[in-house]
Formats: C-alpha cells, structure tokens, sequence
C-alpha cells in the first residue's frame, strides 16, 4: 500500500471530501482504507448492510441502481460532507452463468448491469458535479474493468456497460476539464477479491489448471490494494494534468492496441 503525501509530508487529501461507491468490500473497501490514510473525510456506500466502516469513515446502505437511490445518496453525501472533491465509483457487476450466451441475456439483466455500471455514476455526477464545477476543482475516478476486448458471450452485458462508462468518461472529462475537475477511468484486471473468487471458483472446471492458465504475465494475481495505489494517484494533485485518461492495472493481462 502507498500512502501519498504531498511535498511538505503531510498527507496528501487532507481536507478534502470523498465518496466511494461500492465501498464495503474487495477494491472498494481498499480505496476507502488509502483515502482515509492520505488524509480525506471518507463516505462509503453500498447495498449491503452488513459492513463496519473503517474507523474514520462513515456509511450509508444505498442501492444506486435507480434514480431514488441515487438521490437518497446524493442527500446523505451533503448532509455528511456537505458535497465532495473526490468521486470514485467503483460499484459494479452483473450476473451471468458458464456457458451462457450473448443472444441467453434477459432484458431485465441487461437492464440492471446498465443501471449499476453505468447509469449509477451518470445520474450520480449529474447530483454530485455541478458543486464541484461551482467550486472549479474535483477529482473523478471511473472503476471500468481492463477486460473489455476478449469477448465473452456471458459478460456480454457487462463489457458494454463499463465500455459505455469509458466513452462516458472521456466525454465528461472534455466537458469540465475547463472548471478544474478531472475524470479519469481505470481498468482492473484479476484481482483477488471476493466478488472475483466467487465468479472464478464457480466458473473453473479444474481451480489448479484455470489458475496456471489466467495467472497474468507479471505472475500473481492483483490485490485490492494494487487498484486503490492507481486510484490514490489519480484523485491526488501528481495527477494534476491527467484527465480523460485509462489506465489498466492488469499486470499485463490486456494489452490495449
């Protein structure tokens, strides 16, 4: 883990608001603990209830898969913080099964990976940004995942929701780069978390031969903490003129022409 400072070496987010979204486990729950060591006043949220915030942080359950629950957490982040500098939103996924099809997706999953992967943060933004632009500075961070271009007929949905959150990104980073705020996105590749494990374990005929064959080419499997170092240095001010990029932290998993 990189705790980043800045050059007197105080923490670097000292004073500054931050929410993540999906923040109760995995990557998530690691971007809440980096935050709150480099200094940042952090609300985590997510569906489940059964989570203990670290200490430092506070929590709210909020299912931001519809617009009610979007403006319910866009409520508590001002009754909290009072707004944000920092956004990072990391809730995602969508269900699928070995073996499934493209043409086998329901409507209703289609529906609800655009909803959580994609419409989340674009009604988010549209609650949370405008303060931002008032203010001319804010940090953005879209968690996309870095397995977007081998097709997979089962996660069919899913890869087009985060590919729709990348082009989303890039056009919102175009928009409100001239009010001091950055967007970025950053593409996870496979990394041991428990949404992850789950998937994998259930999906892998044989564990053992499925581990030596997906071990990614820089030999281990990421950690949580890998993907909230890139997230730290994206919100921070050592990326002060880095906006409307992707970045894949994948080990060298998918390479991107």
């Amino acid at each position: 883990m990189t705790t980043v400072e800045n050059g007197s070496g105080a923490p670097a987010l000292k004073g500054k608001r931050a929410l993540v979204t999906g923040g109760s486990r995995g990557i998530g729950a690691a971007v809440v603990r980096q935050l709150l060591d480099a200094g940042a006043e952090v609300l985590a949220t997510a569906r489940s209830t059964a989570y203990t915030a670290p200490e430092g942080a506070a929590f709210v359950t909020a299912d931001i898969r519809t617009e009610a629950g979007t403006q319910a957490l866009a409520a508590a982040v001002r009754e909290r913080l009072g707004g944000v500098d920092i956004l990072v939103h990391n809730a995602g996924g969508a269900r699928a099964d070995e073996g499934a099809s493209a043409m086998a997706i329901s409507a209703g999953e289609w529906q609800d990976a655009l909803d959580l992967n994609l419409m989340a943060a674009v009604r988010l933004n549209s609650l949370l940004v405008p303060a931002m632009r008032e203010r001319g500075s804010g940090a953005i961070v879209h968690i996309s995942t870095a397995a977007l271009l081998p097709p997979v007929p089962a996660f069919a949905h899913y890869q087009a929701s985060k590919a729709g959150l990348e082009s989303y990104s890039r056009a919102l980073a175009a928009e409100l780069a001239p009010f001091g705020i950055r967007v970025n996105a950053l593409g996870p590749g496979r990394t041991s978390t428990p949404g992850g494990e789950e998937t994998r374990k259930r999906w892998a005929r044989d564990d053992e031969a499925s581990a030596a064959t997906n071990t990614p080419p820089i030999g281990r499997d990421g950690q949580p903490d890998d993907i909230a170092d890139a997230v730290l240095f994206l919100v921070s001010d050592r990326a002060s003129w880095l906006t409307g990029a992707y970045l894949s932290v994948d080990g060298g998993e998918f390479p991107r022409n």
